[in-house]
Formats: structure tokens, C-alpha cells, sequence
């Protein structure tokens, strides 16, 4: 039966993340940079300007809303998960070190594609019965292109239901169990027979935590993001940078293999890996899987914000690319390829190969701190994709739905903790994959307002 699971996603995954899924998505991307002017390069300070100087605002949000710096860390907290750390891993391993420079590409387009989903999230949102703010791809198809584009606002939120299962906790929980097992068999505490029941406690443990906050609402989700992302942003931005300075000799030759082996993948892997377009597959799908752009998902988090200015919460979607891959997928990359630690090259690999990248530089002790930091990350990234996943099945159905459906999501946090990791993963990009196509036909379709927004925002005078 697995067999057969993974021939069928494997024929969905290549003609999904094929050419023309590669062409659309980096061709939306330069296409939205060139009509705003290249946005993320032009007015990139006044981006960070005015998303991390709302750290420091003590503002309270209205009922049924987020602040905007909530928004943007429950935004956050779904991104900054396991794809910077497992996926970045799997990358290098399957497309060689050239496939984190395809990463960067990807990045440097989806911020501009990314604020380009939160400016219209904002601006098409609409409240629920309950009185909550939401939107999304599915809300801004439905308000943004009418009636005749409904099957794919619908078709975005089904493959959106299904897609939360794998990206936003199976392959969460999996790092998780990776990450305290890696620990504990460092240290001895417990045996190799063990680890199996180690995994079922650890999934139980994980489906009540996640059970409680997520049933708790839109405030709780909020408040436990927006102080576990800083926590673990910053825990982990250390930890790496110390292994980078520790083999600070290795960094040359480091960036030689990502920029020559970004075209020329078998002189660097020895000839394992000998496609050039394998190894721009996997930069851009598990850039994608880390940062989201062109997922649409994260603006459904930022339709949450008590803002009435769509392209000033736009500018968190460039802030979020720019944290996620350029910083922290880079710092992975950077623990992995300096640290010295053998790449079994065209082969799966996960978390437990950027953990070999700390433990080879600081000793097994760090293991302690990696498994915190991994499990942060991957714990906020159960959170966040819980909300997405949960507003989908509200626009499928209705509200009613929502509290049913975080049960069953809390759930699969067992399976997730007790599955075969290559598998999860496969399907998990796989969906990714069928996401992306009615996200980025949107907002293509919708440039035009994304454009109009932009020009009206800078012809104002500008008022904090």
C-alpha cells in the first residue's frame, strides 16, 4: 500500500514541481518585482522600518483581531518551522549545496510576491459570524475576481485542508521527535528499542498541547506566538552564527559550492547529483515550503491584523521572506556545509542532518539546545498552519466547523510523531505544490489592484 502511495505522489509531485510550475512561480514573482519597481529592494527600509518597529508597540487589538505584530508572528510561527532546518537539510542532500542559492532566488522574488498576497488579504478580508477578521486566497478570489472564480477559491481551500495535515504538523512533529530522540540517545537516556515508544508520547504530549491552545482562539493563538517566535528566532540565530564563526575558514569554499553548484551540481556532489534543474526543483520547493511565498498561506494569518492599511501589512510579507530564508535557511545551509558533516548526496535527509552540523562543531551537549530550539520551531509551526488550516475548512463549510476540524488536526500530531519521514515529506511538497496554482493565478489576476494599492499608499503623506 505505501508503495503504491508513493508512485502515485511521486507522478503528482514532478509534473506539480515540473517546468511550468517553476516558470509560473519564478515568473509571477518577477513579474509583481517589475511592475512595483522591485518594492523589496526600493523601499526595503521603510519595510523593516515599519515591521519591526511594531516589536516595540504596546497596542492592544480590537475583539476579533490580532495586533499587527501577532499577525505577523503567528505568520511567522508557521514559516520558521521545519522547512529552515529539515528542509533546508533535504535540499542540500537531493539537489546538492547549489540548491540553496535556487533558495535565495526564490526568496528574493516571493517577498515581493508575498507582500503582494498580504496586501490583498488585507483588502479583500471580511469578518464571520463570530466577528473575527478573515481572509486569504480563498477570500480574496471570492471578493477580488466574483462569483465565476469560486471553484478556485474552493479549490485552494480543499488543497489547504488536506496540505495542513502533512506541511503543518505530520512533518512538524516528525523534527520534533528527531530532535528530543537525537537528545536523549546522546546522552543515554534511553536505548535505539526505545525510540518507538518515545515517538508515541512525544505525539500524545504534542496533540493535547496543541489541542488547547488551538481551541482556545484567535487571542490565545496569538498571545502564545507572539512570545515563542522571538524566543526561538533568536536562540537559534545564535546558535548557528557560533558554528559559522567556528568554521569560519570553511566559509570560502562554502559559498564557492552553492554558487558553482547551483549550474553545475556534479561537480560539486561528485557527480550524484548531475541535474541542474533537480537542483533548482528542490531549492525553489523547499524555499517555497520554508517561506511560503507563493502559497498564499501566510496572508491568511495577516487578514487577522487590526490595520486599515493593506500594504503596510504588506510590508511584513517582505520582512517574513527576508527572516525566514535569506537569514535563518542561510544560517542552516551555513551549519551544515561548514561544519564538515558527510552529505550522503541523492539520498533523504532531515533534521537529525543539520543537528550532526551543531553536535560535530559544539559536542553532543548541544543537543539540548538544538532539540529547544527545533522544537520551538516546529511546535510554532503546528500552531500557525492550525489556523490556516481551520480557516479553509471554514470557507468550505462554515464556522461551525472550525472546532471539530482542531480536533481532528491535533490528532494527527500521533501519526506525525510514527511515520516514515522521506514519505511525509514527498506528499507534503506535493500539496505545496497544488496550492500554489490557484494562489498565483489570483493574484496574478488581482496585480492590477495590488498595483493601484501600492501608488495610493505612496501618494499619501506618511502618518505612523
Amino acid at each position: 500500500m505505501l508503495e503504491m502511495i508513493k508512485e502515485i505522489n511521486a507522478v503528482i509531485n514532478n509534473f506539480v514541481w515540473g517546468i511550468p510550475a517553476i516558470v509560473c512561480i519564478i515568473g509571477v514573482g518577477l513579474y509583481l518585482s517589475i511592475r512595483t519597481g522591485f518594492i523589496q529592494i526600493r523601499k526595503f527600509p521603510l519595510a523593516m522600518k515599519k515591521t519591526i518597529g511594531k516589536v516595540f508597540e504596546k497596542k492592544e487589538a480590537r475583539s476579533g483581531a490580532m495586533t499587527p505584530f501577532q499577525a505577523v508572528c503567528t505568520a511567522l510561527s508557521a514559516t520558521v518551522g521545519t522547512g529552515n532546518i529539515a528542509g533546508v537539510a533535504g535540499a542540500i542532500a537531493i539537489g546538492g549545496p547549489g540548491a540553496v542559492f535556487w533558495m535565495w532566488v526564490s526568496a528574493f522574488l516571493g517577498m515581493c510576491t508575498k507582500f503582494s498576497e498580504v496586501t490583498l488579504a488585507v483588502h479583500f478580508r471580511e469578518k464571520n459570524k463570530n466577528g473575527e477578521y478573515v481572509g486569504g486566497p480563498m477570500y480574496y478570489i471570492k471578493n477580488g475576481l466574483g462569483k465565476k472564480w469560486q471553484w478556485l477559491a474552493i479549490l485552494f481551500s480543499v488543497f489547504g485542508v488536506f496540505t495542513v495535515f502533512g506541511t503543518g504538523n505530520a512533518t512538524q512533529v516528525n523534527t520534533i521527535s528527531t530532535a528530543i530522540n537525537s537528545a536523549l540517545l546522546n546522552f543515554n537516556l534511553i536505548s535505539q528499542e526505545q525510540v518507538t515508544i518515545s515517538n508515541w508520547i512525544i505525539g500524545i504530549v504534542i496533540t493535547i498541547l496543541v489541542g488547547i491552545i488551538l481551541l482556545g482562539g484567535i487571542k490565545r493563538i496569538a498571545n502564545v506566538t507572539e512570545k515563542l517566535v522571538p524566543f526561538m528566532a533568536i536562540l537559534y540565530i545564535v546558535l548557528a552564527l557560533g558554528v559559522v564563526i567556528i568554521n569560519i575558514q570553511n566559509i570560502p569554499g562554502v559559498f564557492r559550492d552553492i554558487f558553482y553548484g547551483a549550474f553545475h551540481p556534479a561537480a560539486v556532489t561528485g557527480g550524484v547529483v548531475g541535474s541542474f534543474f533537480t537542483s533548482m526543483t528542490k531549492g525553489v520547493s523547499r524555499g517555497i515550503f520554508s517561506n511560503e511565498a507563493g502559497l498564499g498561506t501566510g496572508s491568511i494569518a495577516h487578514a487577522c491584523a487590526d490595520t486599515a492599511k493593506p500594504v503596510e501589512q504588506g510590508f511584513f510579507g517582505i520582512f517574513e521572506v527576508f527572516a525566514d530564508t535569506i537569514i535563518i535557511c542561510t544560517l542552516t545551509a551555513m551549519v551544515i556545509l561548514c561544519s564538515g558533516v558527510p552529505v550522503t548526496f541523492g539520498a533523504d535527509a532531515g533534521a537529525e542532518l543539520t543537528i550532526s552540523g551543531f553536535t560535530s562543531t559544539y559536542g553532543n551537549w548541544i543537543s539540548v539546545f538544538t532539540a529547544v530550539a527545533m522544537c520551538c520551531f516546529a511546535f510554532s509551526t503546528i500552531i500557525g498552519w492550525g489556523l490556516y488550516g481551520a480557516r479553509c475548512a471554514e470557507f468550505i463549510f462554515s464556522s461551525k466547523i472550525v472546532k471539530p476540524f482542531m480536533v481532528v488536526y491535533s490528532l494527527v500530531a500521533i501519526i506525525g510523531a510514527t511515520v516514515d519521514l522521506g514519505l511525509v515529506w514527498s506528499i507534503a511538497e506535493t500539496f505545496n505544490g497544488l496550492m500554489v496554482i490557484p494562489n498565483l493565478i489570483a493574484v496574478l489576476l488581482l496585480s492590477g489592484t495590488v498595483f493601484k494599492l501600492v501608488k495610493e499608499y505612496f501618494k499619501k503623506p506618511e502618518k505612523d
